[in-house]
């Protein structure tokens, strides 16, 4: 499997570290059910088959977080951002769709 790191170019996935889902957001630690937030935070993820967004860390390059689109059926990649960018991205389209609105 290749990834295609937004720096780097094309990379064997040897190159990389896999973290996990990249769709859940750490918990606010001064929520009041913080302990059961962060239970399912740290415990509770999904095993979700077909399109997938993961996070992956480029270790033996040039060393960033990478949010790469997967289908964990096919292992197809369908792109790759940069971590950092794609939380600003999945940020605006949340305040666009109401979401972010508190």
């Amino acid at each position: 499997m290749r990834i295609p790191c937004p720096f780097c170019g094309p990379r064997d996935a040897h190159e990389f570290a896999y973290l996990g889902d990249a769709g859940p957001k750490r918990p606010d630690p001064a929520a009041a059910n913080a302990e059961d937030l962060f239970f399912d935070y740290a415990y509770l993820r999904d095993n979700p088959a077909g399109p997938h967004r993961e996070l992956w860390y480029h270790a033996s390059g040039c060393r960033r977080w990478l949010v790469v689109e997967r289908n964990t059926l096919t292992h197809a990649i369908a792109g790759a951002t940069f971590a950092s960018a794609a939380e600003v991205e999945s940020e605006i389209a949340a305040d666009s769709s109401g979401e972010g609105a508190r």
